[in-house]
């Protein structure tokens, strides 16, 4: 193999690449990236749950196969200087040079490395901007838990023409809903993917037009369990999630007795500052009026802050409820509009969290409160 790539392109996608390594390989080779080289270079990694495959352009292109570390690369890519890079291997060795750098890796022989599973039967396809920001704001919400892996997954709900996912990790749940193009008109089918990895897979499509979304399933004529991700040259496979997810429709609450409208910035700039004195899982209080909400963190002999913020409400004046700070700004982090819309129900029932939008609302972030002692 010998191949020039310009510097930048390479770093991207070995970077990109590499998310997929597993932290903790049960084999060596599975440290490894592939790198194939001919009319241009493709980088693999796969762990046999989830592949990863990005292509880029090469000049003065040689075919040839390498095996090298995977995080190694990917280190050394990030630190070269703004020159094209030439890679060239020569038995068991790689080097890799970029202006006056230059390394020398070792190879794993590739005959070692597994066969990354092909593609899923294509299913449809989605714009890729609208695509990738849902799937970012409805990720805030998944668990982190590996002892609960239902939790850590995104449900993608494809219904015809429709696409609704959701997460939740028992704390609070986000809802989005867009539209998208499927193979078949009728499809209805229930996935679930890993959170990191649908993040992961649809950070490159931003650079596309469209996301193909690919599944083998049995609603879909398919029984691997498996989903593929594709756009702008990178591409994603990754064995679907099992276990029951929770019946989360019944938790959204269809009336409220009162609802606050307020500028996103401003009232996340005073959560920060408020919370600044809560200790790890302390709340933050937040007592609605006509006209304002005044932000409270800290009781007795603690450190204690207060700040009031303009805002529109309509409902029981001193209304008060408590939320756990990191999530109510992981809720205002995710909405599109520049202002919230936060309805209450109970002080002890989920509040919604929504942009300014008229109608029923494609981004919707339900929040467990804390109870307030007494």
């Amino acid at each position: 193999m010998e191949i020039t790539v310009d510097r930048d392109l390479l770093a991207d996608a070995v970077c990109w690449t590499a998310r997929a390594l597993p932290a903790r390989p049960v084999s060596p080779v599975l440290a490894c990236m592939r790198l194939d080289a001919g009319s241009g270079l493709t980088l693999s990694a796969f762990d046999y749950e989830v592949s990863a495959r990005a292509t880029l352009p090469v000049t003065d292109a040689g075919e040839g196969t390498a095996l090298v570390s995977g995080r190694l690369l990917a280190e050394i890519v990030r630190s070269l200087p703004t020159r094209p890079a030439e890679l060239a291997t020569d038995g068991a060795r790689m080097t890799l040079r970029c202006g006056t750098a230059m390394f020398t890796l070792l190879l794993l022989p590739d005959g070692d490395y597994p066969s990354l599973p092909d593609m899923p039967p294509l299913a449809g396809t989605a714009g890729s901007d609208t695509f990738a920001a849902a799937a970012g704001q409805v990720a805030v919400a998944a668990g982190k838990d590996g002892t609960l892996p239902a939790l850590t997954g995104v449900r993608i709900e494809i219904d015809g023409d429709r696409l609704t996912l959701v997460a939740t990790d028992r704390y609070r749940l986000a809802i989005r809903e867009l539209r998208w193009n499927p193979v078949q008109p009728g499809m209805a089918t229930t996935i679930l993917v890993p959170a990191r990895v649908l993040l992961d897979a649809t950070r490159a499509a931003t650079t596309a037009a469209e996301v193909s979304i690919s599944l083998a399933t049995p609603e879909t004529g398919g029984s691997d369990g498996l989903a593929g991700f594709e756009a702008a040259g990178r591409r994603t496979t990754v064995r679907l999630l099992g276990g029951e997810f929770p019946r989360y429709r019944a938790l959204v609450p269809s009336e409220f007795s009162g609802v606050a409208e307020v500028p996103v910035e401003p009232f996340a700039e005073a959560v920060k500052r408020v919370a600044l004195v809560a200790e790890r899982n302390t709340p933050i209080r937040l007592t609605f009026r006509d006209g304002g909400i005044q932000l409270e963190a800290g009781t007795g002999d603690e450190a204690q802050a207060t700040e009031s913020l303009e805002a529109g409400f309509t409902g029981e004046d001193g209304f008060q409820i408590a939320f756990n700070p990191h999530y109510l700004l992981d809720g205002l982090g995710a909405i599109s509009s520049d202002m919230a819309r936060i309805a209450v129900t109970d002080p002890a029932k989920p509040a919604v969290i929504t942009g300014k939008a008229e109608g029923d609302p494609e981004y919707r972030y339900l929040l467990m409160p804390i109870r307030l002692a007494g």
